[in-house]
């Protein structure tokens, strides 16, 4: 009699079961489907020669964005730093309200970093630890200005430095 009530019952439950698994499937693969893409990861830097041991501004990539409430101030800075050499990527806002300038890079004391900061008046320095050796110059309201008198080369010790590839040239808003 048991056995009866089991192979009566059995049919309808793995049925039951073969639609959960079904349902289940289909709403796993719709979320997938409706989920966003995940960014690239960065492109990793390159190792370059250094004629002289030198970094001149030509060998920097740039991405310049206005944090404060002064109209095409990143678009300006932009303009002023392509007249140094150096080779900017994009403009944009971002949304980090900056005060005073801010320079964005993979660490304090790369080389990059310091020869940037040195066409700029009162601007400090961020560190993220990116791994395309990508430079953000974040400007504000406080924009103490551009020197185009600084030095467009850079002595350092090493004769290569981990500098961007080529590919490295989308403008993305430095996250706050």
């Amino acid at each position: 009699m048991i056995g009866r009530i089991f192979r009566v019952i059995r049919t309808p439950v793995t049925l039951l079961v073969l639609l959960a698994a079904l349902v289940y499937a289909a709403y796993w693969g719709y979320t997938n489907v409706i989920a966003p893409v995940p960014p690239p990861p960065p492109t990793p830097c390159v190792e370059q020669t250094l004629p002289k041991r030198q970094l001149a501004t030509k060998q920097v990539y740039v991405k310049v964005f206005n944090g404060g409430n002064s109209r095409g101030l990143a678009a300006n800075v932009g303009r002023a730093m392509r007249g140094s050499g150096f080779k900017v990527t994009g403009t944009s806002n971002t949304i980090e309200k900056i005060s005073e300038t801010v320079i964005v890079g993979s660490g304090e004391r790369d080389p990059e970093v310091l020869l940037t900061k040195s066409f700029f008046k009162g601007a400090t320095v961020r560190a993220d630890g990116r791994a395309d050796h990508t430079v953000d110059v974040l400007v504000g309201n406080k924009y103490a200005g551009y020197n185009k008198k600084a030095k467009k080369t850079l002595k350092v010790e090493a004769d290569s430095l981990c500098l961007p590839a080529v590919e490295t040239a989308s403008a993305s808003p430095t996250p706050a």
